[in-house]
């Protein structure tokens, strides 16, 4: 017989392994979901409801407990401080729980798990939250800008600031606030196999309501299903499920007949998988990553794609192939990254991330380009892109990229369509936002490898070193979002378009470990926690395709 399971008491162990082990919210969320899949669909819609709703508004709760608790949020004990955040976001969002029930089953599951002393500041907090809900008060957008997108949106204050330097504060709200918006899965169909029109078909005899994408033909919106691969045209390999910024790397790269093509960072293949179907059976694909395990996620894909010019090796991209040296025609460098493009998909990057962390991620994407370069033949293209928005991971990179390599921005207007092309891709690069573009956040840029190369002193390269920042002149008048940044309280310096780039100026006054504000600003920040060991590496062997848990869909980036 089945030991009864109490889907609360899954739900909280679901976030203390996410807030406080460091684990990825879909990682766990489907251990335990397939683990536990005797359970009824309503109990695992409401787990995960719970986790996916209590991480996406985590600062929000964190903000409403603390106006019910003389204690702060973060010198409560783990498990506490999650069952309050998982108890409140039942009252705030879920209508259908009674809040009886939530506070009553927030104190058994304290007792239950070994706090009995504290099953009387649950219930508390619990019961006058219930009666006070609606009186809560948040920042006034006017006098406290920031700390009202953070509160309302759940973001760090840091990045916040950041974005508004960079992009405006309208457009930084359009991003939060498209991280909250339910959407339609996006999928690429495979033309080789099927028509788009057999394809819509298939779908909709299996009930699937169909949308096309306006940004290319071949790309749909599904929504009302089940399970993705119960769909009769995914289990034929018409369809892969892929954002249309991953599917747009491939229209950027614009591989001819017969190209040989490297992807260094494949797994889980999507991009490599585009490319060869592009290539109509020609040419060849060596799709790369670091471990075995990526690598027969890849070869899963393949074997069901049936393609035949493309194979799946181990490899690590920052290690140097000196049998690859200039012999590739097009090279994919879709490098590891913050990730802050894909909220929507995996809320809890947005606390896991820090300034720091960025950082080491920065050192890590320049270390992979300084080796991969070297791949792309005279005359060869080398597509860089990230899941990223903001300078520092994207233009910045590109800046130092040009100066060091014999490498040029080609314009991208030709593979794009109108509603997609701007100042900065005829330049060479886009930023997809979310809540701008309908797309993920996303970062693409084309560089042709110079025939004739000019001298360039070799690079040195340390572990240790910071990523290089240096002062450039530049007019404050070319940048509206300056003074508005300023007037918000942003301290870092603007964006820049389309292809003229300011670096940042790393002062003592600006690094976090030499600043008073960073300690205050960082105890805003729900799930951040700062002195949390984390490498590079740990990071880039991190599986990152993306899953949605309740349904199973894996994407294809």
């Amino acid at each position: 017989m089945t030991k009864p399971v109490n889907i609360r008491e899954l739900a909280l162990g679901i976030l203390q392994e996410i807030t406080e082990e460091e684990a990825y919210s879909h990682v766990v969320l489907r251990e335990v979901l397939e683990k536990y899949q005797y359970l009824e669909k309503r109990d695992r819609a409401f787990i995960s409801r719970v986790v996916e709703g209590t991480l996406e508004h985590m600062i929000q709760l964190d903000y409403i407990i603390e106006q019910f608790s003389n204690v702060p949020v973060y010198n409560m004990k783990p498990l506490i401080r999650n069952l309050l955040r998982m108890s409140v976001y039942q009252l705030k969002y879920m209508d259908s729980v009674p809040d009886s029930a939530v506070c009553n089953e927030a104190v058994k599951l304290a007792q239950r798990r070994g706090f009995y002393n504290l099953k009387g500041f649950v219930n508390g907090v619990l019961r006058n939250m219930a009666r006070r809900l609606s009186q809560v008060r948040y920042p006034d957008p006017a006098k406290e800008p920031l700390h009202y997108l953070s509160v309302k949106y759940s973001f760090p204050v840091w990045m916040l600031s950041k974005w508004v330097a960079q992009f405006g504060y309208a457009t930084t709200e359009k991003i939060c606030r498209d991280s909250h918006m339910e959407k339609g899965t996006v999928v690429r169909c495979n033309l080789q196999k099927a028509s788009r029109e057999e394809i819509i078909a298939e779908l909709e005899r299996d009930g699937i309501t169909v949308r096309e994408h306006p940004y290319l033909e071949y790309a749909l919106i599904i929504s009302d299903y089940n399970y993705i691969r119960a769909v009769s045209a995914f289990k034929k390999g018409w369809i892969q499920v892929q954002d249309i910024s991953s599917m747009l790397v491939a229209e950027v790269a614009a591989p001819n007949w017969g190209d040989y093509c490297i992807d260094v960072c494949a797994a889980p293949g999507g991009k490599a998988l585009h490319i060869s179907e592009k290539l109509m059976g020609s040419g060849y694909v060596e799709a790369r990553d670091i471990s075995e395990q990526k690598v027969r996620l890849m070869q899963e894909n393949i074997e069901r794609s049936n393609a035949i010019n493309i194979r799946a090796v181990v490899k690590d991209a920052t290690l140097y192939d000196e049998e690859s040296f200039q012999k590739a025609d097009i090279v994919l460098a879709d490098v590891p990254c913050s990730g802050l493009g894909v909220i929507g998909k995996k809320q809890d990057i947005k606390y896991k991330m820090s300034e720091k962390r960025q950082t080491d991620i920065i050192r890590l994407q320049r270390k992979i380009l300084s080796v991969v370069q070297e791949y792309v033949r005279p005359g060869g293209v080398l597509i860089y892109s990230t899941c990223t928005v903001g300078a520092d991971e994207n233009q910045y990179n590109i800046k130092w990229f040009l100066e060091n390599y014999p490498f040029e921005l080609e314009s991208i207007d030709p593979y794009l369509c109108d509603d997609l092309k701007c100042k900065t891709t005829s330049g060479g690069y886009i930023q997809l936002l979310p809540g701008v573009h309908e797309s993920d956040g996303f970062f693409i840029a084309r560089l042709r490898r110079l025939e004739d190369e000019p001298a360039y002193e070799e690079e040195s390269w340390s572990e240790t070193d910071e990523p290089a920042y240096e002062e450039e002149s530049w007019s404050e008048t070319e940048e509206p979002a300056y003074e508005e940044a300023e007037r918000l309280g942003a301290d870092v310096l603007p964006y820049e378009e389309p292809v003229r780039f300011r670096t940042e100026l790393r002062n003592e006054e600006n690094r976090p470990e030499t600043n008073p504000a960073y300690e205050q600003e960082k105890q805003s920040e729900s799930g951040n926690r700062a002195n949390a060991d984390w490498e590079p590496s740990a990071h880039y062997e991190e599986d990152d395709g993306m899953l949605e848990a309740e349904e199973g869909i894996e994407y294809l980036d």
